[in-house]
């Protein structure tokens, strides 16, 4: 910082954001080699690469925001902005799901009877697993929003506490989904509700993949005493994430399980 006169973090050279680009594309086509070839070994290879270029790209930015000292209150002012933007741009991907879902539902074509669940669906109760999901996720809320403010008066055996709940939560809420899923009496090749159930759904579910890792990694800062009460964006950034995640899953068991399964 001595050998600047400004309050800007103007990024070193890194490798990580083209390897980064490379990687997701090795993942995504082993996915499709998957899909239609049954053969996993590329996928295998991209899942990898992804996962340890995620864990050096996140040390560099660590090490700049603690040990460096780089991530000053304008630096954090843009990157509070930028997580702002990005969940907006999430809740429009999440709003086209949603688009599709009612205007099937709303006005059900000819192609699948006028009505809505299609003939021979058989959606689920949204009073079993889904509902249950909504307890959890709405639980989780309220245990991230208890760390945050642990965080905030410096008492960090309470904060991690609660974000170790949060993390449990979030575990039990991705493996009730798996085994709703294991259990569901339709696919997604099902009709246009299957297509759009297990699109939102799906989507929602690996939301919650990477926001349960979002707050593992900032539980694993927690415990290295990586945040103070007034400069802890890191964490502020996973709990606005998971609230996100909080709210787009009322309004899909508002709208799919209750109002949509009726």
């Amino acid at each position: 910082m001595s050998k600047k006169n400004h309050t800007f973090h103007l990024v070193d050279y890194s490798p990580w954001p083209f390897l980064g680009a490379l990687s997701t594309m090795i993942l995504l086509t082993g996915s499709l080699k998957w899909f239609h070839l049954n053969n996993y070994s590329l996928l295998t290879l991209g899942t990898a690469t992804v996962l340890l270029i995620m864990f050096q790209w996140w040390r560099d930015i660590i090490r700049e925001s603690t040990f460096q000292g780089l991530h000053t209150i304008a630096v954090t002012k843009g990157m509070q902005w930028g997580m702002i933007l990005f969940i907006t741009s999430e809740v429009l991907f999440f709003i086209s799901f949603f688009w599709a879902f009612f205007h099937s539902s709303l006005s059900p074509s000819i192609e699948i009877g006028g009505n809505w669940p299609p003939k021979g669906i058989y959606p689920f109760n949204p009073f079993h697993i889904p509902l249950l999901n909504t307890i959890i996720l709405v639980t989780s809320g309220a245990t991230i929003t208890w760390a945050h403010h642990s965080l905030m008066n410096s008492n960090y055996t309470e904060a991690l506490i609660s974000m170790s709940m949060t993390i449990i939560l979030g575990i039990m809420f991705s493996f009730f989904q798996a085994f709703e899923y294991t259990e569901a009496p339709f696919t997604m090749a099902n009709s246009i509700y299957g297509s759009t159930f297990y699109m939102a759904t799906g989507f929602h579910g690996i939301h919650v993949l990477i926001g349960t890792t979002f707050l593992l990694v900032t539980f694993l800062r927690l415990m290295n005493k990586h945040f103070s009460n007034n400069h802890h964006f890191g964490f502020e950034a996973s709990a606005w994430y998971w609230h996100f995640v909080d709210v787009i899953w009322l309004f899909l068991y508002i709208s799919i399980y209750w109002w949509g399964g009726n």
